[in-house]
């Protein structure tokens, strides 16, 4: 079972929400590929460091799983930790 708490916290934050609607559309992305994406398609003024910072509460959370993919790092949206969330409410 995932962290409810820590779920619920890594959804408040409107930047990590958006990082998962990137994910959920294109997934397998570097930190830069994401970083360029956020920062074009959303006009976000945020630096990749910061949105390391967001992608580790995600990671935590189990809503983000990375991979090494040849050199890079490629970032994953995991939805199981939400469908387990929502099933107790929704069944």
């Amino acid at each position: 079972m995932w962290d409810q708490d820590a779920i619920f916290k890594a959804l408040a934050d409107s930047n990590r929400r958006l990082i998962l609607d990137e994910l959920s559309e294109r997934n397998e992305m570097t930190l830069y590929e994401l970083t360029a994406r956020l920062i074009m398609k959303h006009n976000l003024t945020i630096s990749r460091q910061g949105i390391a910072k967001h992608l580790s509460l995600l990671e935590d959370a189990g809503l983000v799983q990375s991979k090494r993919k040849g050199k890079y790092r490629v970032l994953l949206f995991n939805n199981e930790p939400l469908k387990d969330l929502l099933k107790g409410w929704l069944e």
